[in-house]
């Protein structure tokens, strides 16, 4: 095997052969990606009643055309109380379906493969949007009741999320099954199951923000039923031809919360659940990491990049690079080493819709070009 193909254990390439790149194709179980560049998911708080719009057509399209080689939707609510703002994308409904799909048909027809994030923001959820300053929605601004696994609020100011009782707990797990099923029928080759950034799902693994006593909280087998149980009930409703991500915090950056150890446990056992990749990130849980004393984060180029490689060299799982990656050479580097399987881009992405596309001129690397652009190659 070539010095520079590393695979974690129990990866296999099927062309172990050939020294994988950035420009190396992926495969994952059906599906196979044109390159190892992802956009991640970024929302857009542009969704009347929780449904596409042409804004993202064309936001998303663009990235298709830019050489993508996978487009993540941004973070999709389950149900309606599982929203970030009142713009957030939905699919709750079948009503949003179609224009899902008229998406996932353009980016399919320029080479991307169309995945979709699914969450539920829990005690995140009913806030204003970025552009709007943020904050908690009163109740005369159309505000909502909040739900998380235990009645904590996320800051000052906020309100207290009401407890989920554990006889509500299957309606949240019914409700991503069903998402995932409108998915599939939307043409989405790839779900991705937001797990991470301080959402529903992340609250009940964490210790700090599950305070629960039930078969839902303490131990981390409890902690991480609901994510077990909710990636159960989505492998049911989705093909198995089709791959299942999950996005993760792999450490809350807070002493004696979720942390690194725990993500690697819980990924070994999402392998046999049939989670195909994790999603590598961190934080999001608490706003202000000092005053529970906690962080400071080592913010800087690809400072997330050690999570991807020690979840995939210790649980045997294919991961993604995350956080603070723009430049070309970087991110070849961290497939060259086998520190990840796929780079995600968020803000790089949204800056330059055409990075792959500079990426591969930099790299050297073949890499065909829309033909209505072809004359501005050089």
């Amino acid at each position: 095997m070539p010095e520079n193909l590393t695979l974690a254990p129990g990866l296999s390439t099927g062309a172990a052969t050939r020294p994988v790149h950035l420009f190396s194709p992926l495969i994952l179980r059906g599906v196979t990606l044109p390159n190892r560049i992802g956009f991640s998911p970024m929302c857009q708080y542009s969704s009347p009643d929780g449904s596409a719009t042409d804004w993202h057509m064309v936001h998303l399209g663009t990235r298709a055309v830019g050489g993508a080689g996978l487009i993540l939707l941004e973070a999709t609510a389950v149900d309606p109380a599982g929203r970030i703002s009142p713009g957030d994308l939905g699919l709750w409904s079948d009503a949003q379906i179609e224009p899902l799909a008229r998406i996932t048909r353009f980016l399919a027809e320029h080479g991307s493969v169309p995945g979709i994030q699914l969450a539920h923001a829990g005690r995140k959820a009913s806030t204003r949007s970025p552009g709007d300053g943020g904050g908690p929605l009163r109740p005369e601004e159309g505000g909502w009741t909040t739900f998380a696994p235990s009645p904590l609020p996320l800051d000052a100011g906020y309100p207290v999320p009401a407890m989920l009782d554990a006889s509500e707990i299957p309606g949240i797990i019914e409700a991503f099954a069903a998402a995932a099923h409108r998915a599939h029928q939307a043409g989405f080759q790839v779900i991705e199951i937001h797990a991470a950034h301080g959402y529903l799902l992340h609250q009940f693994l964490s210790p700090f923000t599950n305070r629960r006593t039930d078969a839902y909280g303490g131990s981390f087998e409890n902690r991480s039923r609901l994510l077990r149980e909710t990636i159960a009930a989505i492998r049911g409703r989705w093909p198995a031809s089709l791959p299942l991500f999950v996005r993760l915090s792999v450490t809350d950056w807070v002493p004696d919360s979720w942390e690194l150890e725990q993500s690697i446990a819980l990924s070994r056992e999402l392998t046999a659940l049939g989670v195909d990749l994790i999603d590598a990130s961190s934080g999001g849980l608490v706003p202000d990491l000092a005053a529970v004393g906690g962080g400071p984060i080592p913010l800087g180029p690809g400072y997330q990049t050690p999570f991807a490689s020690e979840l995939r060299r210790q649980a045997g799982i294919m991961t993604a690079a995350v956080g603070l990656i723009t430049e070309p050479a970087q991110a070849d580097h961290v497939i060259r080493t086998g520190q990840a399987d796929l780079v995600l881009l968020g803000r790089e992405l949204m800056r330059n819709p055409y990075w792959p596309l500079r990426a591969a001129a930099a790299l050297r690397q073949p890499m065909a070009w829309p033909v209505q652009y072809e004359r501005a190659r050089s």
